[in-house]
């Protein structure tokens, strides 16, 4: 394998990780907080979708039924899937932080509900089996290309071609998910939130008799949870080569988001290692449909079900010793 193979494979992993490592990041802040949420698959969906719809719409001409931008479709589209998604988490705040519910249950409920109305929905508003429009021009996000890198690509061997096609070239989403992983960092472990976040996951009658409201805290992290969800919801639909939404187009990736949350032990600077190994599988399996490795082929299935297959091995291995917040999964009864 040579060089160029080797950078255009970590490339394409860089892209397939990103969503990944936002719905990873979601999960951490909700999970950190004491509330579990299965439902990240259904708010990236459900980002997906809307995210796709609303920047179809925005771009479309007002004589076909549209808004007729001619520039920022994709940010009214990136609005509006942060904001489903939003709702979904402050509606799956309300049945396991409010009305004190099963975590899981409501998180399944998400999932399932997200799958069926975006079909929908999608079949009623544009008549394309469940689909939208392909997204062109300024209703998705294009590739940036960072100062220098074409320059720098030609005359500086090894580090140019580096810095040109693995860390220029990706769009804005992508650079968004890698600087939210020291941001995280920060806020978590540097801020006085931070500090109260992962309390409350741990202990929350202790931050309660400290005068901190649990709720809000937690209400606040499931919000936190909703925006990163609604964002890598958006950037499978706004930020990949094919633009726009597809049914089921999530393909359990709010999933494997959770199993390399559970490897990396609920940190951040490990989420993204865990996110990148699973989107570097991703690449391997679109780039090499079957592998030749001398005694026998491996076939097309395999790899593409090495993701999936490396989910299972984490879930199974690791859940018994990751240990997760101590108060995660568990309604908060105040004492009277």
């Amino acid at each position: 394998m040579d060089f160029l193979t080797v950078l255009q494979l970590l490339d394409s992993a860089m892209r397939l990780s990103a969503p990944l490592l936002l719905a990873c990041l979601a999960g951490l802040y909700s999970e950190r907080a004491g509330i579990f949420d299965i439902g990240l698959e259904g708010k990236m969906l459900a980002g997906a979708f809307v995210a796709a719809a609303m920047s179809a719409t925005a771009a479309m001409p007002i004589d076909q039924g549209g808004w007729g931008m001619s520039w920022g479709a994709a940010w009214v589209g990136l609005l509006f899937g942060i904001l489903i998604s939003v709702v979904l988490s402050l509606v799956h705040g309300l049945a396991s932080i409010t009305l004190r519910g099963n975590q899981l249950i409501s998180g399944v409920a998400i999932n399932f509900f997200a799958a069926g109305t975006t079909v929908l929905v999608g079949q009623n508003w544009f008549r394309m089996g469940g689909q939208t429009p392909q997204l062109q021009g300024h209703a998705r996000f294009e590739s940036i290309t960072l100062p220098g890198a074409e320059t720098l690509g030609d005359s500086i061997p090894v580090i140019g071609p580096i810095y040109e096609q693995l860390i220029s070239g990706h769009n804005l989403l992508v650079y968004v998910a890698l600087a939210m992983v020291p941001l995280t960092w920060w806020v978590l472990n540097r801020t006085r939130f931070g500090l109260h976040l992962r309390a409350v996951g741990e202990n929350p009658a202790a931050v309660d008799t400290a005068g901190i409201n649990v709720v809000r805290l937690r209400y606040t992290a499931t919000i936190i949870c909703g925006i990163l969800c609604g964002m890598a919801g958006a950037y499978l639909s706004l930020g990949t080569s094919a633009a726009g939404f597809l049914k089921d187009m999530s393909a359990g990736k709010g999933f494997i988001a959770l199993a390399a949350l559970i490897f990396a032990k609920w940190r951040p600077y490990p989420a993204l290692g865990a996110t990148f190994l699973f989107g570097l599988l991703d690449a391997i399996a679109n780039k090499y449909q079957s592998l030749d490795i001398g005694l026998f082929v491996v076939p097309v299935q395999f790899m593409q079900a090495l993701p999936y297959i490396l989910t299972v091995v984490i879930l199974a291995g690791f859940v018994g010793k990751a240990i997760p917040p101590k108060a995660g999964g568990e309604p908060y009864v105040k004492e009277r």
